[in-house]
C-alpha cells in the first residue's frame, strides 16, 4: 500500500494514481508505481535479513534457476536429465533385420543391439564473499522501479542469489562444450568427449568430419566466412543416412561460425568494405544484402548458436543423443546467503552454492564432429 504523506500534492498525486489505474495492471506494475511515489519522501531502509539456507529438495529452484539459464539448457538444445543423484545409464537401442516374411512358426531373425554409456555429475561449488555496499544500491534502484526486470527480487538474498545464479549459467555454458575436466570448476564438455571418440576411430566412435562425405579425406581448421558455406556442406554430406531427415536433427555452432554464416548469406566474403561477392548472390539471401539476419538454416537442418562453443568446432547430432545430467533434487545441493555482520561487523555477504553437472553422449557414430582432434 502507498505510504500517506502530509505533503497535499504528493497526496494527490497518489489518489490520481489509485483512481485512474486500471484493473487489470499487474501486481508486479502496481508496486513499481508505488514504491516510485516514495521517492518524494523517505527512501527505503536497508536491513539486514535473517540468514536463508536452501538444501536438498529445498535449493532446487534455485539451482534450476542457475543451471538451466545456460543458452544450450535454455533453450532445450540437449536431452535434460535433471535427477541423476550419483550415475545413470544412457541407453540406445538399435534394431535391424526387424521385417521378415510371415510364416506359420515363430521365427526369430531380428537383431538387438543395446548400447550404453553412463553420466555420473561432478560436484562444484560456489563460495564468493562480497562487499553488500556494492550491490545496495543496485537492488535499491530495483525495488523503486528504475529497473528492466519484469520481476522485482523480493529481497536482498534473492538478488544476490540471481546475481551469482547468471554467471553460474555462463560457466555452465562454457563447461557444457569447451569443458575440460582437468581445469578447476570445469567438466568435460561435448567438444572434449567428442575429440576422444573420434581420436579412438572404431567402428562406434564418432564421425570425423570429410571433404564429401564417407571415403573422403578428414577436413578441420579455421572458418571464415569465404568457406563457411563449403565447411557446412562437407558436414551434411558426413550425417549418415539413418541420421539425416530425422526431426531433433540440428547443427550447433559457435559464435564466430555464426557471423560467418551471416556474413556469407549477406552476398559477402570478407566483408562490406571488401566487396567480395558469395557464390550466394551480389545481394545475398532474398536481395536483402547486410539488412536483418538471416535464417539460421542450412539446406533444411537448423543451426543453433551455443555461445560455449569454441571457434572453429562444429557438431550435427540429434537433440536426442547429447546429454546433461544433474542432480536437481540431491541431497548435497544447497544455497545459503550469510551476511557477516554479526558475526564479524564487517559489511560482506557470503554466497555459498552447491550443485553437480555433467554431459555426455549416446550413440557415436551418429554424431558428426568438425575440428581438431
Amino acid at each position: 500500500m502507498v505510504r500517506k504523506y502530509k505533503t497535499c500534492s504528493l497526496l494527490s498525486y497518489q489518489n490520481f494514481i489509485i483512481k485512474n489505474i486500471k484493473k487489470q495492471k499487474n501486481e508486479l506494475t502496481m508496486n513499481k508505481i508505488q514504491k516510485f511515489a516514495n521517492i518524494a519522501g523517505t527512501q527505503p531502509t536497508f536491513t539486514s535479513p535473517t540468514t536463508p539456507t536452501y538444501a536438498g529438495e529445498a535449493a532446487a529452484g534455485y539451482i534450476a534457476a542457475a543451471l538451466l539459464s545456460a543458452n544450450t539448457l535454455d533453450k532445450k538444445l540437449v536431452t535434460i536429465m535433471p535427477n541423476v543423484k550419483y550415475r545413470s545409464v544412457i541407453q540406445k537401442l538399435a534394431l535391424s533385420n526387424l521385417i521378415q516374411d510371415a510364416v506359420c512358426d515363430f521365427t526369430s531373425v531380428a537383431s538387438a543391439s543395446l548400447s550404453e554409456r553412463y553420466i555420473t555429475p561432478d560436484e562444484f561449488q560456489v563460495n564468493l564473499q562480497i562487499c553488500k555496499q556494492t550491490f545496495v544500491q543496485s537492488w535499491q534502484a530495483m525495488q523503486l522501479g528504475f529497473s528492466a526486470f519484469d520481476e522485482i527480487p523480493k529481497d536482498f538474498n534473492d538478488f544476490l542469489i540471481s546475481y551469482v545464479g547468471g554467471n553460474v549459467a555462463q560457466a555452465i555454458e562454457q563447461s557444457i562444450w569447451a569443458g575440460d575436466g582437468n581445469v578447476n570448476g570445469q567438466f568435460d564438455g561435448f567438444q572434449t568427449l567428442l575429440s576422444a571418440s573420434v581420436a579412438a576411430a572404431t567402428s562406434t566412435d564418432v564421425l570425423p568430419v570429410r571433404l564429401t562425405g564417407s571415403g573422403s579425406a578428414i577436413i578441420s581448421g579455421s572458418v571464415t566466412s569465404a568457406n563457411v558455406i563449403s565447411k557446412l556442406q562437407s558436414v551434411v554430406d558426413t550425417i549418415p543416412n539413418t541420421v539425416y531427415g530425422k526431426q531433433d536433427l540440428v547443427i550447433y555452432v559457435g559464435t564466430g561460425i555464426a557471423k560467418a554464416y551471416q556474413l556469407a548469406t549477406s552476398g559477402l566474403s570478407a566483408g562490406v568494405s571488401a566487396q567480395t561477392v558469395t557464390n550466394i548472390g551480389a545481394n545475398g539471401y532474398q536481395n536483402s544484402f547486410v539488412i536483418g539476419e538471416k535464417p539460421y538454416n542450412f539446406n533444411g537442418i537448423d543451426l543453433v548458436l551455443c555461445p560455449g562453443m569454441s571457434d572453429n568446432k562444429i557438431v550435427a547430432a540429434q537433440k536426442s543423443n547429447l546429454f546433461f545430467g544433474t542432480g536437481l533434487m540431491s541431497d548435497q545441493n544447497e544455497v545459503k546467503v550469510i551476511d557477516m555482520a554479526n558475526i564479524d561487523g564487517s559489511q560482506n555477504y557470503r554466497v555459498i552454492m552447491r550443485y553437480t553437472a555433467a554431459v555426455n553422449f549416446g550413440i557415436g557414430q551418429d554424431i558428426v564432429y568438425y575440428g581438431a582432434y
